[in-house]
């Protein structure tokens, strides 16, 4: 008997005490039922049978025994060795999926975790602290609707091609899940987001709404940031010539789809370019676009509640300008001799123009993503000259005034005239 206690569990052990108690007739059948949360029939069972067999009648026959299904030990240290060669920072789940895409395993993520458990591969989260209460959002209804925009500054290449850190822009579309675009980019100024959206909406169209940070809590270098005054105020006047809306998230955890997004790729899209041994952008962004996002896309994101789409396409207009909305546009004041400033360079206004130009009107200068300069008068463009010089500005003839002793008025000076008139008189 004491070695059949020892080899029961606690449960087991506590529902002994009650049957034994049952059989005692200390208590009754309902009752004995109510504290073991069975039925009355199954009681009458287990009554029966701890009375034939004693305590081991409530010990499971498989208990101590292996498992039918358990994994044979040659296919076990194969997937040690893959596991410590090729998968050692990676989640079960994860694991799993690389070990029957890449090597033909099929095997369980719960199996796979128990085994990087056994070799200390693999530790569970602690259950994480309450933090504040925050309302869940329902998705967006259709598909277009909303898009959720960001940048994750991350070491992406894990230092492969010497790339240290590198930003990634990603599009999540709120109703569906799915990645819409992303695109590493050397930061995220105004010129790599103005690419990336030119090249969205030339693509999906204009979503209704576009959801992103409040606040400026971009990490840029110094020199980046000098280059890259009010980020949001370009990126909000281009949206708004385009009639999309911009929506600033007031905290982090507001725009959670796209956080979360950046969470999972910062795993799984890291260890997909190290098993792939990609460490250059271009080869990086060809991956996204060609292989990552599809297969991304098709393991995670949902059905949109409507089957609307509400992308607007671009209009001939719209079209026609594309790269005049996505260009960093400032304003500057025409001087008297038909010049202006800008980055330090001086341009000429030409004579003939599509446009009448005035001294002191204001032209919009704007810097297109190839870099070039284009200036604009009443939604003309104008004709400009790049000066090589600063123009000088004309002065007056400088003009010396003589000492007044060195003032002699001239032989016909009326002074002169009248100083010899007077003298006659005083002779006669």
């Amino acid at each position: 008997m004491t070695d059949q206690l020892l080899a029961m569990s606690k449960r087991d052990i506590d529902r002994f005490e009650l049957l034994k108690r049952l059989i005692r007739k200390e208590i009754g059948r309902s009752h004995a039922a109510k504290l073991l949360r069975l039925t009355e029939r199954h009681v009458t069972r287990l009554k029966k049978a701890v009375i034939a067999l004693g305590a081991s009648a409530l010990i499971h026959k498989s208990r101590g025994k292996a498992s039918r299904n358990k994994i044979h030990e040659q296919e076990r240290q194969k997937i040690v060795r893959l596991l410590k060669e090729k998968f050692p920072d990676f989640g079960p789940t994860f694991a799993a999926e690389k070990l029957r895409e890449l090597h033909r395993i099929n095997r369980d993520p719960k199996t796979i975790r128990s085994i990087q458990m056994a070799e200390g591969l693999w530790k569970p989260r602690r259950p994480q602290a309450k933090s504040e209460h925050r309302s869940w959002r329902a998705r967006r209804a259709a598909f277009g609707e909303m898009q959720q925009f960001d940048g994750s500054y991350h070491d992406w290449f894990e230092g492969r091609g010497g790339i240290v850190e590198s930003c990634l822009l990603a599009s999540i579309e709120d109703a569906t899940g799915k990645i819409m675009q992303a695109k590493f980019a050397p930061h995220e100024g105004v010129f790599p987001v103005f690419g990336f959206w030119k090249n969205y909406v030339e693509t999906h169209g204009k979503p209704r709404h576009i959801y992103l940070d409040r606040f400026s809590t971009y990490k840029m270098s110094q020199k980046v940031a000098l280059e890259n005054p009010d980020l949001k105020t370009q990126f909000k006047r281009a949206m708004e010539e385009l009639g999309v809306e911009v929506i600033f998230a007031m905290s982090p955890e507001a725009k959670g789809r796209i956080e979360r997004l950046f969470d999972t790729l910062q795993d799984r899209l890291v260890k997909e370019l190290r098993l792939r041994n990609i460490g250059a952008v271009e080869e990086a962004n060809r991956f996204l676009k060609e292989e990552f996002i599809e297969t991304f896309n098709a393991k995670f994101s949902v059905e949109a509640a409507s089957a609307a789409n509400l992308h607007a396409p671009l209009t001939e207009k719209e079209r026609k300008h594309l790269a005049s909305i996505f260009s960093r546009k400032e304003e500057r004041t025409v001087q008297n001799d038909f010049t202006f400033s800008f980055r330090n360079q001086w341009y000429q206004i030409t004579e003939r123009q599509p446009a009448t130009v005035c001294k002191k009107d204001t032209v919009t200068v704007e810097e297109h993503l190839d870099h070039s300069i284009h200036i604009r008068l009443r939604g003309k463009e104008l004709n400009v000259v790049l000066l090589p010089v600063r123009p000088k500005k004309r002065q007056a003839p400088l003009v010396i005034a003589k000492a007044a002793q060195d003032r002699k008025p001239s032989a016909d000076h009326p002074w002169r005239r009248r100083f010899h008139a007077d003298a006659l008189k005083a002779h006669s």
